[in-house]
């Protein structure tokens, strides 16, 4: 089969790799019919993450069971099915709490021996605790398909992120990030009952999504011109909930500006860059607290996934480019150029 893999920054390339075979009683082997780039993706392509020559990678994909092996009992050969980003045994202490990113026998898509997203199929360890099966209708409609491939990762990231910032009926939530997962974010803040939502974002094809999902307000100013437009819009307090969904230590910086006392950040921007950004000392005077982390997408994704059924919530429009595999580096490219938000791939 075909499958992307890494040798290099910025040097993807899609290549034959071996099939998928059932190696242990509760794998399944996976077609997929929808992956994607992540923005995290970005750091591996652009060389700020570690990865060997050849190592595979992607980790959001949707597909239809092949096979499976002897001791799976949930899912069967035709199962249309959404993978989380981390696979988990569904047994273990961490897994019952909810918090399946910290499962002792649970990986992440493309770590070093693992398939990646971004190929034709996957071998799936854990099946019955990783997988979620989906209405077997939804693999003849396109814009559904493409909605319910982002319960893999972004819209349960930014449901993490709102969780995290507290995000109740009524709040004002400002979101730091104009990504695929910060505009997720707003939607699920929205979907919480968040009274008042400000983006921070300057680019307007992203932050026309961002009003779409439910922001608001636009705030295009960055650093301190962006903590004084929002403590603006706030009557000087900042907003009772922030979330951080890029990363780097600016944009740390900028959430805690913006800030209420008394107000929480959920953060869920893999750290990046030099430094965190915090000032403990600045927190603990304004009791801001901060929660957030690996989005254990598998804990929402029941929570979430009836909703995107009705079209009560559509993540869909995030994905702004649609590529063949053979397409998968010049997706790369785009989403790097900031040409493209968030790359569909259709194997």
């Amino acid at each position: 089969m075909r499958a992307t893999t890494i040798h290099a920054p910025f040097d993807m390339r899609v290549e034959d790799v071996p099939d998928p075979v059932i190696q242990e009683p509760t794998d399944v082997v996976l077609r997929v019919l929808r992956a994607c780039i992540c923005g995290s993706d970005l750091w591996a392509y652009r060389g700020e993450a570690a990865r060997q020559p050849g190592q595979r990678i992607g980790h959001e994909f949707l597909g239809i069971v092949e096979a499976a092996g002897s001791d799976v009992t949930g899912f069967a050969a035709g199962d249309l099915v959404v993978a989380p980003f981390v696979w988990s045994d569904g047994t273990c202490e961490y897994c019952a709490e909810g918090l399946q990113t910290s499962c002792p026998r649970g990986g992440f898509w493309g770590s070093v021996g693992s398939d990646g997203g971004q190929g034709e199929a996957v071998r799936v360890p854990f099946a019955d605790g990783t997988l979620v099966k989906l209405p077997a209708d939804a693999a003849s409609d396109d814009r559904l398909l493409t909605a319910l491939l982002a319960l893999s990762d972004v819209l349960g990231t930014g449901h993490h992120a709102a969780l995290g910032a507290g995000v109740t009926k009524g709040s004002t939530v400002a979101v730091v990030g104009d990504g695929a997962v910060g505009l997720c974010g707003v939607l699920a803040a929205k979907r919480l009952g968040a009274e008042r939502i400000i983006a921070l974002g300057r680019h307007t094809a992203r932050t026309d999504i961002a009003r779409a999902f439910g922001a608001t307000d636009v705030v295009a100013e960055r650093g301190e011109a962006a903590e004084a437009a929002v403590r603006e819009l706030t009557g000087g307090q900042g907003a009772h909930a922030v979330i951080e969904a890029v990363g780097t230590e600016q944009s740390m910086r900028t959430a805690v500006g913006i800030t209420r006392d008394g107000g929480s950040i959920g953060y869920v921007g893999v750290p990046h860059g030099s430094g965190t950004g915090l000032d403990l000392s600045v927190m603990f005077d304004r009791n801001i607290a901060l929660r957030g982390g690996v989005a254990p997408v598998r804990a929402y994704i029941p929570e979430l996934l009836p909703d995107v059924l009705s079209g009560a919530i559509d993540p869909s429009p995030v994905f702004d480019l649609t590529v063949g595999l053979d397409g998968v580096p010049s997706g790369y490219k785009a989403m790097d150029d900031r040409t493209a938000l968030k790359v569909l791939v259709k194997p």
